[in-house]
């Protein structure tokens, strides 16, 4: 049986990458030039994997199903309360005010916003632990990617992680701010990375369990 996928091109993929979505959507990314058929040969290849990929993407989205109406966001749980004419969301407690319709425009929006905040306490303060310091903070929605640091020392972060519980996003912070003074993922690395956070093994195995699922 041929298993539905759906092909995006990248200028950074050096080569063809297979990935399951949060609603089991098969996704094939290509190396800019490289021929279609590769996609059809890496599903077919890769098909065991597949099955086994989207079983365990739906027992991870069945344990962290919330209730209808509401978003995660660092370990809370937000009511999203539709008001016509809204334009732009604002939090009020546990209440997020959202446009009448499809909000998840207005929602990633306010997100990123958020983002932007809550990772610049947390970066500025493990670097100033750490000794160190970066140049620019950028935030980012890729597919894949959590987080990266520039050659000129600039960091990415992904506002997905935003849907994670607190001590997900802290991981992360410390991870990269680990690559600073350690680039490539030596034992050195590691050593210094479980000096800053014990439980980062733990961290990154929920991650990759559940990173799929945190979606609006």
């Amino acid at each position: 049986m041929s298993v539905p996928y759906r092909i995006r091109r990248s200028d950074r993929a050096r080569r063809v990458r297979v990935s399951v979505d949060h609603d089991g959507m098969v996704e094939v990314v290509l190396p800019r030039r490289s021929p279609e058929r590769h996609a059809d040969e890496a599903v077919k290849q890769l098909a065991p994997w597949i099955e086994r990929r989207k079983r365990a993407v739906a027992a991870a989205a069945a344990e962290l199903a919330r209730p209808p109406g509401t978003v995660p966001y660092l370990g809370e749980t937000l009511t999203l309360v539709p008001e016509p004419g809204r334009t732009r969301v604002h939090r009020r407690g546990d209440e997020l005010l959202v446009p009448e319709g499809d909000s998840r425009e207005a929602l990633e929006r306010w997100y990123r916003r958020q983002a932007k905040r809550e990772i610049a306490a947390r970066l500025d303060a493990a670097t100033a632990r750490a000794g160190t310091s970066y140049t620019a903070l950028t935030i980012r929605g890729q597919r894949t990617r959590w987080a990266s640091r520039s050659s000129s020392g600039g960091m990415s972060f992904n506002w997905r992680l935003l849907l994670a519980p607190p001590e997900i996003l802290d991981y992360v912070v410390e991870h990269e701010v680990a690559h600073i003074e350690v680039m490539d993922h030596s034992p050195r690395f590691w050593r210094l990375l479980a000096s800053r956070s014990p439980r980062w093994r733990e961290h990154s195995a929920w991650l990759k369990r559940y990173g799929s699922t945190l979606t609006l």
